[in-house]
């Protein structure tokens, strides 16, 4: 029942999704590093920083995207094992503007368990400025761990609250990531290759098939920083290329 009210109470929330993958860069790194790298919730009673970039090789477009995480201490799903994000772009193209979209996600762990975790991540999209309305969602996650290794998938949905050509009535996206630490321990031990795929179709708008492929460097414990490449409609005739970079830095317990 605890943890039916908890999946209830994180639909009704639904604090923030996004139009397009270009203008939610943060939330989409981080979700894709939750697949392989991350743990897919911080640390209860911390707070956690995804710095992110992206660069369009296609059209120098510069996107510089943040979310801030944190996970409460409680002994409840809603309170404990559910993790409160806001992801927001600092600046938006060669404008160098404040960007779009702010969102909020709740994701809350359904399944804790020593190789296969199961967590689902209710968001609401707001607008800043050029559309109307907002968007709500919801993303399942699931992933299995086993030795170095990692692998996740993602099912994804959101709607438009007001839809236009540009803010489609509804999305569907799937994911499927893998990550493999190099070694135990070392100098390798602290690099993660890892692969991801999505899957993205939108009312109205042909699919969108992506490739990212990157590694991890864990600097210390509290810190570490991604580098990869994407490939945004990577089958179809108007492919974006971006170089994309982020840290994740935990920032501890706050005083």
């Amino acid at each position: 029942m605890i943890r039916i009210y908890c999946v209830c109470a994180g639909l009704l929330l639904l604090t923030i999704s996004v139009v397009a993958q270009s203008r939610n860069v943060g939330g989409s790194i981080s979700l894709k590093k939750r697949l392989h790298v991350n743990t897919l919730i911080t640390e209860p009673g911390t707070i956690e920083i995804d710095w992110a970039g992206s660069y369009s090789l296609s059209s120098d477009g510069l996107f510089l995207p943040t979310v801030i995480k944190y996970t409460p201490v409680g002994r409840h799903d809603w309170w404990g094992r559910t993790e409160y994000s806001v992801a927001f772009n600092a600046f938006d193209g060669p404008a160098s503007r404040f960007g779009q979209t702010m969102t909020v996600t709740g994701t809350c762990v359904l399944v804790d368990g020593t190789h296969l975790d199961i967590a689902v991540a209710p968001q609401i999209t707001a607008f800043l400025r050029d559309e109307q309305g907002a968007r709500l969602g919801a993303t399942a996650i699931a992933r299995v761990d086993w030795g170095r290794n990692s692998i996740g998938t993602t099912f994804g949905w959101s709607g438009a609250t007001h839809s236009s050509p540009t803010n489609p009535a509804g999305t569907v996206d799937i994911g499927l990531g893998m990550g493999r630490r190099l070694a135990a321990g070392g100098a390798l031990g602290h690099f993660s290759p890892h692969l991801n795929a999505g899957w993205e179709r939108s009312t109205g708008l042909p699919r969108i098939v992506s490739l990212l492929e990157g590694v991890e460097y864990q600097i210390i414990n509290a810190v570490a920083f991604d580098f990869s490449a994407q490939q945004v409609a990577a089958f179809g005739q108007r492919a974006d290329r971006q170089v994309i970079f982020s840290i994740t830095a935990n920032l501890g317990h706050p005083k």
